[in-house]
């Protein structure tokens, strides 16, 4: 019946009632106290008087800072704290009228009585306020939510405990993860440490780590607690709009030591900045990055209508120019270059997916190379001071297509008589996360029900998330004088059969199966960054950089000119990098 749910109103008047019930208990009490339980008749109209006052003065303090909208189930300490310092602002109100109306009102008062009545007030107020709370932990434990680890450091464990008590939540902290705050109580949970955890607790299915835990490190002793949800937790405004399921991302990331965002300002503050294929994976968040460190004009490049509406309409920014032109169709191109004074050339626009490359030569050629020759040679014509290219682990040693052809841009790049413009490469393995990557296509054969298909059992690949990435990039550029091959520190490769286990496992889905379908066109089994032992460090050890590579500029000018009429293009390219050993397999 509805009559009997629970609502905002029916707590508030529960409360005044109750609040009523109880001046007129503690205010009686006192008085029977200061009389020896004899009170004299002239007192009366005394214990009336105060009796409506003080519930009146209450009521009114109450409903000002909120305190009607606790919820009963879930007040707790902090809220015990703010109602002690209610009822002590309450009382001193009250001191202040029985002053000021002395000779009249309250003429004859017993003083003694308003110490009393504070203190019997107190203890009515607060068991009552606790009792509900109290009743359900100690009979229920699941009633005010499911046991919940948290796994936090200090500051982060009190903000988590204290908006899931505050907040009506499917979860209830029953304990904390913590070594160095271990054998304390946090807003009355428990800090242990994980061998205290793991002997003590059995049965625990929700873990709530905040986003200053590295997730990696934790996972697999959640996994020995056999913790079936875990939640991330990022916000302190409102817990149950910023719990999230932990995703395979999470796992992956790796967070540069030395991540130099003033660096990144200073070199994208106030510049105009032009960014090709911007309504890419990449290309997207290069934009929203640069907004974010403040560039004063972003020139969002893309042929794709429907991926530059899409950044568009994201970052809504007055700043932001749209151009909806190809990076190939050179006399289009130049326009953009003579129209505006550009100061930072950021180069993502490229067909990076290897199969559909290795079946579409003619326009990876078109689009990776000559699209690419284009930029450069105008950078360099109008005087763009910064042009930095997005490359690729594919280019070390290539064995498809897509990598030849980044590794002909790196050569064209670095050895291109650039003049005023400073020309960077920065060359980095997979992003987590973008179009055509194996995690969205994981995510979708889950959802299928599987199976997961995997190339090679022993296939493995480098993975970054796409803003670390695109920070890194910023940041190498930042220190780029011309020439540069920058190499991002990857972390360690991941095999992929692995990550489709981890994948299955958090979906929680034990029925998914995996099926190895074999390598495909121009796909090797590792990706490699280096290629010797002989490359330079920069003062970020996230950043390295290449040794570098001379190579005759016109005579690969003409090579390319060859690239485009000749049929053999797979020869051609082959001419120009040596070590492209095609896996057609």
């Amino acid at each position: 019946m509805t009559l009997f749910l629970p609502t905002n109103f029916k707590r508030i008047m529960m409360y005044i009632f109750v609040d009523f019930v109880f001046t007129l208990f503690s205010v009686y009490i006192s008085f029977l106290l200061r009389f020896d339980f004899s009170i004299p008749a002239q007192y009366n109209l005394d214990i009336l008087k105060a009796w409506l006052i003080l519930f009146g003065i209450r009521v009114v303090v109450f409903s000002y800072f909120s305190l009607y909208k606790v919820s009963w189930r879930y007040f707790g300490f902090r809220d015990n704290i703010r109602l002690i310092y209610l009822l002590i602002l309450s009382t001193m109100i009250f001191i202040s009228l029985l002053y000021l109306f002395r000779n009249s009102l309250f003429l004859g008062f017993p003083r003694s009585v308003i110490p009393i009545e504070f203190f019997i007030a107190l203890f009515l107020f607060s068991f009552f306020r606790i009792s509900k709370r109290y009743v359900l932990e100690v009979f229920n434990k699941n009633a005010l939510g499911k046991p919940t680890l948290i796994v936090a450091s200090t500051q982060k464990a009190e903000e988590i405990t204290r908006n899931l008590i505050k907040n009506s939540t499917d979860f209830f902290p029953v304990v904390i993860y913590n070594d160095e705050a271990k054998g304390t109580k946090i807003n009355g949970v428990d800090v242990f440490d994980f061998e205290k955890i793991l002997s003590v607790y059995d049965g625990l299915k929700v873990a709530i780590v905040s986003d200053d835990i590295d997730l990696k490190n934790i996972y697999e002793k959640l996994k020995q607690l056999n913790i079936t949800t875990i939640k991330k937790y990022h916000s302190i405004e409102d817990v149950r709009l910023n719990l999230k399921d932990i995703s395979i991302e999470d796992l992956l990331a790796r967070s540069p030591k030395d991540l130099d965002k003033n660096a990144i300002k200073e070199f994208i503050k106030d510049k105009t900045i032009l960014i090709t294929g911007a309504g890419g994976s990449i290309g997207s968040e290069l934009s929203r990055q640069c907004i974010n460190f403040g560039a004063k004009k972003l020139l969002l490049l893309d042929h794709s209508e429907y991926n530059l509406y899409k950044i568009e309409q994201e970052l809504q920014d007055k700043n932001i120019v749209p151009i909806l032109q190809s990076v190939v169709d050179r006399k289009v191109l130049e326009k953009t270059f003579k129209n505006y004074d550009i100061d930072i050339l950021l180069h993502a626009a490229a067909y990076k997916h290897v199969p559909l490359v290795e079946e579409n030569v003619e326009e990876a050629i078109l689009n990776n190379i000559i699209g690419t020759k284009n930029c450069m040679d105008f950078a360099v014509k109008y005087g763009v001071k910064k042009f930095v290219m997005i490359s690729t682990d594919k280019a070390v040693r290539p064995t498809n297509v897509m990598g030849a052809t980044k590794r002909v841009c790196e050569l064209y790049g670095q050895n291109l008589n650039s003049k005023s413009t400073e020309i960077v490469s920065v060359r980095f393995g997979n992003v987590l996360g973008s179009s055509g990557s194996v995690i969205p296509k994981f995510k979708k054969q889950i959802e299928n029900g599987g199976p997961l298909t995997v190339t090679h059992p022993n296939i493995t690949r480098y993975f970054m998330l796409i803003p670390e990435a695109c920070q890194l990039v910023l940041q190498a550029a930042s220190i780029g004088k011309g020439g540069e091959l920058f190499i991002l520190d990857m972390g360690e490769p991941v095999k992929i059969v692995d990550l489709a286990y981890k994948m299955i496992e958090l979906s929680g889905r034990g029925d998914i199966k995996i099926e190895f379908i074999g390598l495909r066109k121009g796909e090797k089994l590792y990706e490699e960054l280096l290629i010797d032992e002989a490359n330079k460090k920069t003062q970020y050890n996230s950043i390295m950089i290449a040794k570098p590579t001379s190579y005759d500029i016109e005579l690969l000018q003409n090579q390319i000119e060859k690239l485009l009429i000749d049929e053999d293009k797979i020869s051609v390219l082959r001419q120009i990098v040596p070590e492209f050993k095609h896996n057609i397999i």
